[in-house]
Order: structure tokens, then C-alpha cells, then sequence
């Protein structure tokens, strides 16, 4: 839970310098709105046999201090903790607002950093669509795992992710089941590793003690429009006119640990599948 406490503190004192505007969770992404004009997105991680609701405990946090809805990012819970992560994001979003656009094709800038040519290994956690579609252009091998999909054998990627890949590329929804961390220390000397989608926290300074080389996230542009796509439960197609793809290079902390396989706790097969943001 290192990676997650990282984002927390990062993000603490913008939290305590504002308040909740909105909360709006919808069964494909949640909103969070600040009284300083920023909004969030995350993925709503919800399993396909629970039920969500508030119950007994129900408070109404709009107005509350922003600290109130932050704290759910430390919560076991993956719903709630997706709640948080939607904060993170919303409390972040000026300065992300300043980051490069993610522009290119077939590869956006952030992938072109991974440097994908033929022959190379990539291993991809969380489907996603369009790179799917791309990636086998360039030539490259490709193993995916998603597992709200049934997509992969966990234990198998697990597995070559220290030797056989050469580029991981993840979606966010990897911090929501915590499996984040493990999976890019999991990984072997040189590997490019990029974390992708509109969950995608803009915060290099969380990432400095892990082998990250980017971040490729979202702003929003019409705040408006990105609240009520997440009310009508859109997919990321549907916010595509009303967000900003920007990206940010990572640099790692020289003082973080080495990945030794000692050292290094492998992430467990229910753990190692993230799920597609569509």
C-alpha cells in the first residue's frame, strides 16, 4: 500500500485547502468535483455480485471538506478506494492542466516513449481496445490480461513479466485492486512501463520509488459534459470531446530500492488482472 499512501500524501494538503463540490458515481466511472474548479474521473470498481449502496451509514459529503472523500483511497474497500482515487485526480487537476497533450498516431506520445518496434515484448494489463487494434501493426508480441473479461492466465503472466517483457503498459484500475506496485516491481532491469487511462493519477512524485517511465492520463475540458456522461454511465469513448489526453515522464528516486527478486513480493494471481476501461 506503499504506492497508494504516496498518492495520499501527495495530495493531503490540496485536499485541506478545499471542499467537495459533487460526487457522482456512475457504473462505469465516478466524478468528483472540487470547490476550486477541478474534477476527477476513476473507474467504479464494483464486482459483478455485490451490491452498493450507503445503507445506514449514508452522509451527505458535498460541502464536506475534500480530506473527507481523500480518505477513501486508504479504504481495503476497492469501491471506496475508487471514490478516493477520483479525488486524487480532481485535486491534481490544475497542475495536470499544464502537462503535454498526448498526441500521435498510431502510438501517442507516451507509447512512443516505450519505443515498440517489431519483435518487441509487451505485456498488457487491462484490455484496452484501440492499443490492441494498434499494437499489431508495429509488429510487436503481445500478452494481455484482463480479468473482469476472462482474458490471460494470472499465473502465467505473472511469471514472465521478470523475463519475457520487455514494456508493460497498465491502466489505473491496477491501483484500485492495489496490484500497481507489485506488478512494475515484478518487472526486469530495462523494462518500459507506461500507466494509461482517465483513472490514471497525474502525480510523478508518487510514482519516484517505482520503475515508471509515464503517466498518460485526462483532463477535463467541459466539466459539465464529463458529469453527465458519467451520470449516463458513458464509456471513455463518450467523454473523448469533453477531455484533454496529457502525459507526464516519471524519474525515479536514485535512493529507491533495487528490485532483487528477494525483495520483491510477485503479485498474486487474483491480483495480477486489471479491468478494461472502455
Amino acid at each position: 500500500m506503499h504506492l497508494i499512501r504516496r498518492l495520499y500524501e501527495e495530495s493531503l494538503p490540496l485536499a485541506a485547502a478545499t471542499t467537495v463540490t459533487s460526487l457522482t458515481v456512475g457504473l462505469g466511472y465516478t466524478a468528483v468535483a472540487t470547490g476550486d474548479g477541478g474534477l476527477g474521473l476513476s473507474y467504479t470498481w464494483v464486482d459483478d455480485k455485490e451490491r452498493r449502496n450507503y445503507g445506514n451509514g449514508y452522509h451527505d459529503v458535498e460541502g464536506d471538506g475534500a480530506v473527507v472523500l481523500l480518505e477513501r483511497l486508504l479504504s481495503d474497500d476497492p469501491f471506496q478506494r475508487s471514490i478516493g482515487l477520483a479525488t486524487v485526480n480532481a485535486l491534481h487537476h490544475h497542475r495536470a492542466g499544464g502537462l503535454a497533450d498526448d498526441t500521435g498516431a498510431p502510438l501517442s506520445l507516451s507509447l512512443q516513449l516505450a519505443d515498440m518496434r517489431a519483435g518487441t515484448r509487451v505485456s498488457m494489463v487491462g484490455y484496452c481496445p484501440p492499443l490492441v487494434r494498434a499494437l499489431p501493426g508495429l509488429g510487436v508480441e503481445l500478452d494481455v490480461i484482463d480479468s473482469s473479461l476472462g482474458i490471460g492466465d494470472p499465473l502465467e503472466f505473472r511469471s514472465r513479466l521478470g523475463s519475457w517483457t520487455e514494456v508493460l503498459i497498465m491502466t489505473a484500475t491496477t491501483l484500485l485492486n492495489e496490484s500497481a506496485e507489485e506488478l512494475l516491481l515484478a518487472t526486469g532491469p530495462g523494462v518500459r512501463s507506461i500507466m494509461m487511462g482517465p483513472s490514471t493519477p497525474l502525480v510523478p512524485a508518487a510514482f519516484a520509488h517505482l520503475p515508471l517511465t509515464a503517466l498518460a492520463g485526462i483532463v477535463t475540458c467541459d466539466t459539465t459534459a464529463v458529469e453527465k456522461a458519467v451520470r449516463h454511465a458513458s464509456a471513455t469513448p463518450g467523454m473523448k470531446p469533453y477531455v484533454r489526453k496529457v502525459y507526464c515522464v516519471c524519474s525515479r528516486d536514485e535512493a529507491s530500492p533495487g528490485r532483487s527478486p528477494r525483495r520483491v513480493a510477485r503479485p498474486s494471481a487474483e491480483r495480477a488482472g486489471a479491468r478494461v476501461q472502455r
